[in-house]
């Protein structure tokens, strides 16, 4: 892997089975599979999906729902472990996907920010010294000894992206956060990731809105039915993308 690349991914894929048949209890699902009775369908999520991401790149993932974009985010940040093929990456990574999804919602949110701080494997040393830093970001002031099953999706969201915003990353996974919270939190939120960018953070980036992406990104490839149909510079992949889309 070349020192000037950031993200490199190589004949990557992801498969899954789908049960063609209902199972309604684990019961039932253990007698057919100790019979094995159960029968798939191979699904492939992602299929011999390359390309790479140089240090400093902004690299916008488009296409229609199920095509496979949250799944390469997940995949790319290590959620998910790849069928075939390899992902190399060169530097700290803050991957900003579905947040909030890590808390526990009986632990209030001062607790969550140090469960959800270490899995995304920051020290307590280091969030005792961010806390208060955490806390101002969301705006949740006194709600943060409250209850994490209290709040709403869009506080939730809040304290999400102020935990895995604290760190100074080298790469940067974005999967359509810049939609959270209210307005006022939405340009917060955009706000901090500019400053991000201005500091020369890699990019990848997936969101359902083209103008965004054309305002974020300088590359952008398109997936569709989980194979990668378009990539290069984000102002024409978006014209082929329109098209598509018409």
């Amino acid at each position: 892997m070349q020192k000037d690349v950031a993200i490199q991914v190589k004949d990557v894929g992801i498969r899954f089975h789908l049960s063609q048949e209902r199972v309604d209890n684990l019961k039932e699902y253990m007698i057919k599979f100790l019979r094995r009775d159960l029968k798939y369908n191979e699904f492939w999520a992602l299929k011999d999906i390359s390309f790479d991401i140089l240090k400093g790149q902004r690299l916008g993932v488009l296409g229609l729902n199920g095509s496979g974009k949250s799944t390469l985010l997940k995949v790319v940040s290590g959620v998910l472990k790849p069928t075939a093929g390899t992902i190399r990456t060169n530097g700290v990574i803050a991957p900003l996907l579905e947040l909030g999804a890590g808390f526990s919602p009986e632990y209030t949110g001062r607790e969550n920010i140090y469960l959800y701080g270490a899995v995304l494997g920051y020290t307590k040393d280091f969030l005792d010294e961010k806390f208060d830093e955490i806390v101002d970001f969301s705006g949740l002031g006194k709600f943060i000894e409250v209850p994490v099953k209290n709040y709403s999706s869009g506080m939730k969201s809040r304290l999400g992206f102020s935990i895995a915003t604290v760190v100074e990353p080298d790469i940067l996974i974005l999967d359509e956060v810049l939609s959270v919270g209210d307005k006022k939190f939405r340009k917060k939120s955009e706000n901090k990731i500019m400053s991000m960018f201005d500091k020369g953070v890699t990019v990848l980036f997936v969101s359902h809105s083209l103008e965004q992406v054309k305002r974020l990104c300088d590359q952008a490839i398109i997936l569709d039915s989980g194979r990668l149909v378009a990539h290069g510079p984000v102002e024409k992949v978006a014209r082929v993308y329109k098209e598509m889309t018409e």
